[in-house]
């Protein structure tokens, strides 16, 4: 079941962060400081801030559970060991130490801190820097199904039953 979790939790935070990427992005980076001012004011009600956090949660927990579960079977111990390792590298560890603080600087400040070139500078690094993140959870996503589809085929092949011998075959 942790298996099941992990590659669900994966999988929908891949999903968010391509989704951001092509609908959030343009309009949040496409013009900055003018576009950052908007967002912000857009962004009121709830964010990327709300949904990723809790997400990216899940993904680490039950990549950890799913490790410590499937650690007995070499069949998906490396792949669940590779996912976790690559969500926690670009999506956690990565976001703590590159993202927060840039998204403090274009969300948090008060408006006015920055001056329009920074801000811009800032908005321009968030975006190069975006592309690890999302090709880490691309990654995971895939190391992630591919475990469940090997955990799959594993089960399904060892609760088929040997064909019986045709009568007479001993004779």
């Amino acid at each position: 079941m942790a298996l099941v979790a992990v590659v669900w939790a994966a999988m929908l935070s891949f999903g968010g962060v391509a989704a951001e990427t092509v609908m959030l992005y343009p309009n949040v980076f496409g013009d900055p400081p003018a576009s950052l001012d908007r967002a912000r004011e857009f962004l009121v009600a709830g964010g990327p801030s709300d949904y990723f956090p809790p997400l990216g949660a899940a993904v680490v927990v039950s990549g950890l559970a799913a490790t410590v579960l499937t650690w007995r079977d070499p069949r998906l111990r490396w792949w669940i060991v590779g996912a976790a390792a690559v969500f926690i590298a670009c999506d956690f560890v990565f976001s703590v130490l590159f993202f927060w603080p840039r998204n403090e600087i274009m969300f948090i400040d008060p408006v006015g801190t920055h001056t329009p070139e920074y801000l811009r500078q800032v908005a321009g690094e968030f975006v190069a820097g975006h592309w690890v993140r999302l090709a880490g959870g691309a990654v995971t996503a895939a190391l992630t199904f591919t475990a469940l589809l090997r955990w799959v085929r594993a089960t399904a092949t060892a609760s088929v039953p040997a064909p019986a011998e045709p009568v007479g075959a001993g004779r």
